[in-house]
């Protein structure tokens, strides 16, 4: 089978607070898993994000704080670096939206789409803040939402019904930070996105996306499609990336946008630290045996299955060289690929309320990380991850789910079944004698499951994925206490050899199995059975250096990765790799 290009694109955080449990099952870990299996396949993944360094929460907290927004965004994405290479989070480029690549692209992209007269001047009616004498961003203003009547909705998008809005819209706007700040009507001159020329080409991405994207993203994106209006493109702003128009000082591209642009940008980025410069173009252009995907929460859906799409259909194609327009006729050549499935998940919850940085409401992802592992966090996440709906943090289900199915299921089942090894056949994988009906019966189990997790796995289903590979463990798990080795071991020693080579070799495929979902944990067990090859690569944080000015970005290394989605290749007589320990702790909360 050929070997597909898989880009992976995750939503990019605010750098204004620490990541929560809620952006990880919402898009980091689903990806992550996601990413993983792929690359066990052996297909060609790379996966991208950063952190977005424009947005108004970052002034907000600047402002607060008595610093500039880049060193509060510099701060936190430091933290989001240390976060997620200590949750094992695999991206092969994790950037940020404030490097020159990103800025340089940004314009272009102005460009482009004002090249192709999808951008027009006009003049739009925003907020205005008399008290500070000056437009206030979307994120600042928060009124009832006119659609839904939610009480808290955002000058750009309502958190509860999902739909995005423009600040004038709101019912009794007010200032976010300040409740008693008097706002009026003013206009403002802006460049306007053509959404309406772009209807057609978009609805017509959407037509054919029945049966591998979930309804409700489906169906939400189809309906505001149809009646999508022009949306302005540009804001009052000086953080960000300025418009490349003469006479429009102080006024930025709208960070969604730019925002959106960072999963092409940092493709580019990662194709040039690679030295591969032109790398990029093989997951954007070549229209052949490539899927890009989009992995984000759902007060994310619009933007990243109708506005990016839009985006990409109008700007058709990048020129070359960065700083100035292709001028062949037609923009002529290959035009963007868009993405294949935009797989997002709902919200995960504490006690009932939605995670949000700024409320307050928030379990700090590098802190719980730190405390209890990441496979263990990984773990818990992956099996109440909000695929479909709505779930919730408990401190109880945590415990519960890592020590009765983590550590009970799984973790006890390496532990007995190769320490009986270590005691009874000097630490080697036994020689099996005659496989009985039960024997073959496992193993066949274990080997169909690589076609059936896989397709799960595929498919984005990745908490079905999980629960029948923990079906197989406790399957395995009843296969052993029903066979009894450490019975057999005084009487049949030829049986209980062959009863302990089924359970390891199950063990084996199983590593492979849980390995998406519990990379370190599969990397641990696969030490103990005596294997030096790692399935993975390596994480590391990089220093770029770029116009005299460094940057951190985190990266990953498959050099030495060996790993792949296949059953089993445990031979007889192979030594463990140490007498094996318990590898999966209890875990108690008050």
């Amino acid at each position: 089978m050929t070997a597909e290009n898989i880009l992976v694109c995750v939503a990019w955080p605010y750098a204004n607070g620490d990541l929560h449990v809620g952006h990880v099952a919402g898009a980091y870990l689903p990806a992550d898993i996601f990413a993983r299996y792929q690359r066990l396949k052996g297909n060609r993944v790379v996966m991208v994000s950063g952190s977005d360094a424009h947005g108004t929460p970052i002034v907000v907290r600047a402002d607060k704080e008595g610093k500039t927004p880049r060193e509060v965004f510099e701060y936190f994405h430091s933290r989001f670096l240390e976060t997620q290479q200590l949750l094992g989070i695999s991206y092969d480029l994790f950037t940020h939206t404030d490097t020159e690549n990103h800025h340089a692209i940004g314009q272009q992209m102005f460009r482009r789409l004002l090249a192709n007269e999808y951008l027009f001047k006009a003049t739009q009616k925003q907020l205005y803040s008399e008290t500070q004498g000056k437009f206030l961003p979307d994120r600042l203003v928060e009124g009832t939402c006119p659609i839904c009547g939610y009480d808290k909705a955002r000058g750009d998008q309502c958190d509860n019904c999902g739909n995005l809005l423009d600040g004038t819209q709101l019912i009794n706007p007010r200032s976010r930070n300040n409740p008693d700040d008097k706002l009026t009507v003013r206009e403002s001159e802006h460049y306007f996105f053509d959404l309406p020329a772009l209807r057609e080409p978009v609805l017509a991405y959407l037509a054919d996306k029945d049966g591998y994207w979930r309804p409700t993203v489906l169906e939400f994106s189809r309906r505001y499609a149809e009646e999508m209006e022009a949306r302005a493109f540009t804001r009052d702003l000086t953080w960000g990336i300025p418009i490349p128009v003469q006479g429009a000082e102080g006024k930025c591209i709208y960070v969604w946008y730019e925002a959106l642009l960072g999963y092409l940008s940092a493709t580019v980025e990662w194709a040039k630290i690679t030295g591969q410069p032109d790398a990029w173009k093989e997951f954007w252009y070549q229209p052949d045996n490539v899927r890009i995907y989009n992995f984000i929460g759902k007060d994310n859906i619009l933007f990243h299955t109708v506005l990016w799409q839009a985006v990409l259909i109008g700007m058709q194609r990048l020129g070359e060289p960065w700083d100035g327009l292709d001028d062949s006729p037609q923009n002529r050549g290959p035009k963007f690929n868009l993405p294949y499935d935009v797989p997002a998940n709902q919200y995960l919850n504490l006690g009932g309320q939605k995670f949000s940085k700024s409320l307050g409401v928030s379990l700090d992802a590098i802190d719980l990380a730190q405390k209890y592992g990441a496979d263990p966090l990984r773990f818990y996440l992956s099996l109440i991850m909000p695929e479909t709906k709505d779930s919730d943090w408990s401190w109880t289900d945590f415990a519960q789910r890592n020590n009765s199915e983590l550590l009970a299921k799984w973790g006890n089942l390496i532990q007995r079944t190769l320490s009986q090894i270590w005691r009874n056949f000097e630490g080697r994988i036994p020689q099996p004698g005659e496989l009985t009906g039960a024997d073959q019966a496992i193993i066949a189990r274990a080997e169909a499951a690589f076609n059936s997790v896989g397709e799960k796995l595929n498919a984005v289903r990745l908490r079905d994925a999980l629960n029948e590979v923990l079906e197989l463990a406790t399957a395995t798990n009843q296969y052993l206490d029903f066979e009894a080795p450490w019975k057999a071991i005084k009487t049949d020693r030829a049986r209980a050899g062959t009863q302990l080579y089924v359970a390891a070799r199950v063990i084996d495929s199983l590593t492979v199995l849980f390995a998406p979902f519990t990379p370190g944990l599969s990397e641990k067990a696969r030490a103990q059975l005596g294997y030096t090859d790692p399935l993975f690569g390596e994480q590391y944080i990089e220093t770029l250096q770029e116009r005299g000015r460094s940057h951190d970005v985190l990266r990953y290394d498959a050099s030495r990765a060996k790993g792949e989605w296949k059953p089993s290749r445990l031979t007889p007589g192979q030594p463990l790799g140490g007498e094996p320990k318990g590898l999966v702790s209890k875990i108690e909360v008050n």
